[in-house]
């Protein structure tokens, strides 16, 4: 049981050094993509927060509450950040003053 616990803390580990080398290496042209990759990621490890929320033991209940929430709101921090930079390349309406003119005086008549 001792032996479980100590190669599960290792692997969390493993997965946190690595995860943070690989994002810290990611150029910032490239953060958007990354984003809209991750939350498909992270609506996995929501459904795996659901199935570890949903035994019988208190412990797992706890954290799998935690890990609910905190999947959650990374996938809708994740989505609204997306949205906000997919609008930001958007290109805007222009109104100038020429056609605004032209065209209240052809509504006139």
């Amino acid at each position: 049981m001792m032996s479980d616990w100590v190669f599960n803390l290792y692997i969390f580990v493993l997965a946190t050094f690595v995860g943070y080398q690989v994002i810290s290496r990611v150029p910032p042209l490239l953060h958007t993509p990354l984003m809209s990759g991750t939350n498909a990621i992270s609506g996995i490890s929501l459904v795996a927060s659901l199935l570890a929320a949903g035994t019988n033991h208190l412990l797992s209940e706890l954290l799998g509450f935690v890990a609910v929430t905190c999947a959650t709101i990374n996938v809708v921090g994740g989505f609204l950040i997306t949205d906000r930079m997919l609008r930001m390349f958007q290109k805007k309406p222009s109104t100038s003053p020429v056609k605004s003119a032209a065209s209240h005086a052809g509504a006139g008549s």
